[in-house]
């Protein structure tokens, strides 16, 4: 079981959309994410400044299903970003994470680089803007540790300001708890979770979507098929590793190539749908 944990967010000026503060009691961490507008405000903050390790964002455009992604490190992480707002014209969003202990220095931060990197190309849940994955630096056992428990708290913080591709969905359920779908020929095993919905992995899905398919379920499909998370099985297609969507109804439209409704289609062994599951959960709790 997962422990419980408490994070701190700090919204100096008073804008919940803005510049805010994360931290975390008992970690030397400190977290700032803000839009690319605030850029100027949060640029002059200690807490953006020195070394540290950083991740610009832009939510998914139309006819991409998916967000772009950049993580970068520097020893002066605010001087970095303004370059990167000359430079890079993509981002919308930024976060960073510097230490205020003075024994974090460059090869931390570097470290950091390249396990976030490595993590995101694993998850396939964003497009990265990253021209390479680099090596992570030789760090003795002791600054390999400091660096993986600061790691550990960054990646706790992360879902909380909508930053979620960095993580594999980890699925508490067993096998015998999911979720199928069976329809035009496929057949597709599924469960809810704290990523979403997860399709897991080995489930099938069509090879060829309706005419009338809707351009953002195109789009997720063919994000999936170039990133590899959907691959040619024969006359369908298959998922080669679990896969979280936000709704049901998005993962059983990935499934079918089509608008679906994923809390009618998705059924447990018994056959009742999602959507009577649901309601009877809400019957028990009332």
């Amino acid at each position: 079981m997962s422990q419980s944990f408490s994070i701190r967010l700090y919204v100096p000026t008073g804008d919940p959309k803005g510049v805010r503060i994360i931290q975390m009691p008992g970690w030397t961490g400190r977290g700032v994410v803000f839009p690319r507008a605030r850029l100027d405000e949060a640029s002059r903050r200690d807490e953006v400044r020195g070394v540290g390790v950083y991740v610009l964002w832009q939510a998914g455009e139309e006819g991409s299903a998916l967000p772009r992604a950049y993580v970068g490190q520097s020893e002066n992480v605010a001087m970095r970003i303004v370059q990167h707002d000359r430079g890079k014209d993509f981002w919308e969003h930024a976060i960073v994470f510097t230490n205020n202990d003075l024994t974090f220095n460059t090869a931390h931060a570097q470290y950091l680089e390249a396990q976030l990197l490595a993590r995101a190309s694993k998850a396939n849940r964003s497009n990265l803007v990253n021209g390479n994955v680099p090596q992570a630096p030789d760090l003795s056992e002791m600054d390999r540790a400091d660096a993986d428990s600061f790691l550990e708290n960054l990646l706790l913080c992360l879902p909380l300001v909508g930053v979620l591709f960095f993580e594999e969905p980890t699925i508490a359920t067993s096998v015998s708890d999911d979720l199928v779908l069976r329809a035009k020929g496929v057949a597709a095993r599924g469960v809810e979770d704290s990523a979403g919905f997860v399709v897991r992995a080995g489930s099938q899905a069509v090879a060829t979507e309706v005419p009338s398919v809707p351009p953002s379920v195109h789009a997720i499909r063919s994000a999936l098929l170039e990133k590899g998370v959907l691959v040619v099985d024969g006359p369908t297609l298959r998922f080669a590793q679990d896969y979280p969507f936000a709704s049901p109804s998005t993962a059983a439209s990935a499934v079918l190539g089509s608008s679906s409704n994923g809390r009618e289609l998705w059924t447990d062994s018994t056959g009742r749908p999602l959507k009577a599951i649901q309601a009877r959960l809400t019957e028990v709790t009332q």
